[in-house]
């Protein structure tokens, strides 16, 4: 997305946050793509198997963002930050669901090993590093989040939303230094909290 496009969606973010219901028809073909890319990449993550799509998945979290009424947004990183929230809750509700219907079924396995190459191609080949439960890592990143709230919405940002590490750092408001000292104490933190 240019620049010039980056600005309009913002203006109409901020509209569409002050009720304006055509701004809200207005935005949505211009982040449709990047709602896509985030929920293909959130999907792929899971791995084989995963009975959502990925457009169910974007029209879902659109529902829910459409739902915001009171929302107020500020630019369109922090649009993309709060889908990747709808996404991640959609995700694992999902999941909560087919375990429920499995009783004993394998659980989601995701990794957060792919989150860190910046090779886009291999972080959606479905790496098997460090495989996961997502219901596990929900669980872990809530656990987080009493904690530490900022680390916790840096890993969503990282691996929900697929954000790099340069626009995670700027939806959370701080430097990219800090953003991969936080990065590497929360994985860190997390990788202990699901090993136990």
């Amino acid at each position: 997305m240019n620049a010039h496009s980056a600005n309009d969606v913002t203006d109409l973010l901020r509209a569409w946050g002050t009720g304006d219901s055509q701004a809200s028809a207005a935005v949505a073909p211009l982040v449709y793509d990047e709602l896509r890319r985030q929920a293909d990449l959130a999907l792929r993550r899971e791995g084989d198997g995963h009975t959502l799509q990925t457009t169910a998945l974007v029209h879902e979290a659109w529902l829910r963002l459409d739902a915001q009424r009171d929302m107020r947004w500020d630019s369109r990183t922090q649009f993309f930050a709060v889908a990747a929230q709808m996404m991640r809750r959609i995700l694992v509700d999902h999941a909560r669901r087919r375990q429920a219907a499995k009783r004993g079924a394998a659980p989601t396995q995701v990794t957060l090993g792919a989150v860190d190459r910046e090779d886009q191609a291999s972080a959606t080949r479905g790496s098997s590093l460090d495989p996961i439960d997502l219901v596990a890592l929900d669980d872990a990143l809530a656990r987080l989040a009493a904690l530490d709230p900022q680390k916790a919405r840096l890993v969503e940002f990282r691996y929900f939303a697929g954000l790099s590490m340069p626009e995670a750092a700027e939806a959370l408001g701080i430097s990219l230094a800090t953003a991969g000292r936080q990065w590497a104490i929360a994985r860190a933190w997390l990788r202990r909290e699901l090993e136990r």
